[in-house]
């Protein structure tokens, strides 16, 4: 085990996800960073390699899903996305709680094989409020709109695969939630004899 844990965190679009992710490392800078997937989708004016994305060729994307390179990977409409072992290894060698923005089945993969990875999943507080929040973007149009509240429920539906529930209703409760699932998993008896080793090491054994 590492001092450090992996997280997953799950959310229907609409939900809040990125803002909370984004609200929590301004809060954790020192403790918790984001893993950054790899991606096959063309770089964008603006995009650095490395900051939104790595940015990789189908060929070599492909090269690494034979080579078992990620924890998880997909297909998201013409492109792939997938989270490579060694990039979260780096991350949680360095000491820092990770965390991995990643649908249901990417969060299934992960915890398939890593068990120790702790996956949160967020909910908006109904599903009007999430289609009220879809039209208020203002970006899409109704077909679109339909289609993403199709796949948001479709998303919502394995809420119960985390092992804990944020609700996003007022966003300063939920952040305030978010950061102590992320607070807590450090405070774990074996993560906390990780951190002190010396002083665990330096109390007698039990003698009752």
């Amino acid at each position: 085990m590492s001092i450090a844990c992996l997280f997953t965190i799950s959310a229907p679009s609409g939900a809040g996800k990125t803002s909370l992710v984004k609200a929590l490392l301004e809060k954790r800078a020192d403790t918790v960073t984001v893993c950054v997937s790899h991606s096959t989708r063309p770089m964008r004016p603006g995009e650095v390699n490395g900051d939104a994305y790595h940015f990789v060729s189908l060929q070599r994307f492909n090269e690494m899903v034979d080579n078992g390179e990620f924890l998880e990977h997909a297909q998201v409409f013409d492109n792939f996305y997938g989270t490579a072992r060694a990039s979260v290894d780096k991350l949680l060698a360095s000491g820092k709680h990770v965390i991995l923005e990643i649908d249901w089945q990417g969060a299934r993969q992960v915890k398939a094989k890593m068990p120790e990875t702790v996956s949160i999943f967020i909910l908006p507080p109904s599903r009007a409020e999430l289609e009220q929040r879809l039209r208020t973007r203002g970006t899409d149009d109704e077909t679109i709109i339909e289609r993403r509240m199709r796949d948001a429920d479709r998303e919502m539906s394995h809420y119960h695969d985390a092992e804990y529930l944020v609700i996003n209703d007022r966003f300063e409760q939920a952040l305030f939630d978010l950061d102590a699932i992320i607070h807590t998993q450090g405070l774990t008896l074996a993560r906390q004899k990780l951190k002190n080793q010396a002083l665990i090491e330096s109390i007698p054994p039990e003698t009752e």
